[in-house]
């Protein structure tokens, strides 16, 4: 009889989610690992018995109901982790791109409700749904229209499915990272301080998740500057923010 307790993670095949794989199989966890690539998946599920490998498009709702299905010998999951997303910029707000804002919010934030209609049932009294949004929602940034909303869309969603929730027994964790490097990040074209590894995010990640915090955000020295700029007036925080800006595009424009 299998006793591992379950979780299933989103955006398993790369990242975070990678590190989050294998680190939640370390610790005796059977890991459902969801992801659009199937070859990668099936890679991380090779020789390792304890990984089921699904793969389908978050974004379509087809795929997902179709996902959910292949899950019918699984009665429930323990941990329910949505941490799949993207992150591109709107690199001019006057000429802004419709499409591409509709992409994002449609990859990070409507698909959750998806997930949530088909993925939700199965977790039982006790079990626990992790929302990884970012940091970035602390504090508005330029050309961050479209990461930045969806995310926001993330936090209120968390928020207001713990209240929900609370009933059933069900813990609802909201993940703010700061930067943190993935293939995503690394085509951003700006500084990116206190830079941590995904091992290392993975790991405050599963620290956070085990102890059911509602909230948990790092790295502290990054976020806490975060908040206590938040807390000041606008124009201090839109002064630097802009003053920022204005050189990574110089930077941006030098490489041309």
């Amino acid at each position: 009889m299998n006793n591992r307790r379950t979780i299933l993670i989103t955006g398993a095949t790369s990242g975070i989610g990678e590190s989050l794989l294998h680190r939640y199989i370390a610790k005796g966890y059977q890991v459902i690992a969801c992801g659009r690539n199937e070859e990668k998946l099936q890679q991380l599920a090779q020789g390792n018995t304890h990984v089921i490998p699904l793969a389908f498009d978050m974004t379509d709702t087809e795929q997902v109901c179709k996902a959910a299905n292949k899950l019918n010998e699984i009665k429930h999951i323990d941990i329910l982790m949505l941490n799949a997303g993207d992150c591109r910029y709107i690199d001019n707000a006057k000429a802004f791109d419709g499409a591409l804002f509709a992409s994002v919010i449609a990859t990070n934030l409507q698909s959750l409700g998806y997930m949530l209609e088909r993925f939700l049932p199965k977790v039982a009294s006790g079990g626990q749904v992790v929302f990884v949004s970012s940091s970035a929602t602390i504090l508005p940034f330029p050309r961050a229209e479209a990461y930045g909303a969806s995310k926001a869309g993330i936090d209120y969603l968390a928020k207001s499915l713990r209240l929900d929730l609370k009933a059933e027994n069900i813990a609802v964790t909201l993940v703010h990272p700061g930067f943190i490097k993935t293939p995503l990040t690394d085509k951003n074209d700006f500084p990116m301080p206190f830079l941590l590894t995904s091992e290392q995010a993975a790991s405050r990640i599963y620290q956070g998740v085990s102890a059911r915090k509602s909230y948990v955000h790092f790295p502290k020295r990054l976020t806490l500057i975060m908040k206590f700029i938040a807390l000041l007036p606008d124009f201090i925080w839109q002064g630097i923010a802009l003053k920022s800006e204005k050189n990574n595009k110089n930077v941006r424009n030098d490489k041309q």
